[in-house]
């Protein structure tokens, strides 16, 4: 069976595989999902609860009757603009689409990391791209045997 190393720096890297850009996509895909999992259920990066707010934000955003709990979701604009941006073949990055957003995301990040991937998105990310090699690995041993690409 093969195995993958997945490397976490703010991106997906998956070394010494040979994927499609779809394949890696969907991978991509499950990683945002995850994290946006995480983040609307208020938990921080080690999954535990997330950093509480300042006082006069959790008075003002308990107001407004948005709870008074981190999970970036005053007006939605963080969480749904958190998307997978480009894709090759070995690595998935994601970010903010616009830039006001790049720029709240990044002084929000300071005061808590939250664009980082969770020992649970890990798991989760592991889990989706060992199921595509897995359904990959009866034709990469055809084409091995039949002389097709090798690297």
């Amino acid at each position: 069976m093969a195995s993958v190393r997945i490397y976490q720096k703010r991106e997906v890297r998956l070394d010494r595989l040979n994927i499609k850009q779809a394949q890696m996509f969907k991978i991509a895909n499950v990683g945002v999902a995850s994290v946006k999992n995480r983040l609307a259920a208020s938990q921080g990066p080690d999954d535990g609860a997330a950093k509480p707010l300042s006082k006069y934000y959790a008075i003002r955003k308990t107001k407004m009757g948005k709870g008074n709990r981190r999970n970036l979701m005053l007006t939605g604009d963080m969480l749904r603009n958190f998307q997978v941006r480009t894709v090759s073949e070995n690595k998935a990055k994601a970010s903010n689409s616009t830039r006001k957003d790049r720029v709240k995301a990044w002084i929000t990040n300071k005061i808590e990391p939250w664009v980082v991937f969770s020992p649970k998105n890990r798991e989760a990310v592991q889990r989706t791209a060992q199921t595509l090699i897995t359904q990959m690995a009866p034709r990469l041993a055809m084409e091995r045997g039949l002389g097709g690409k090798q690297r």
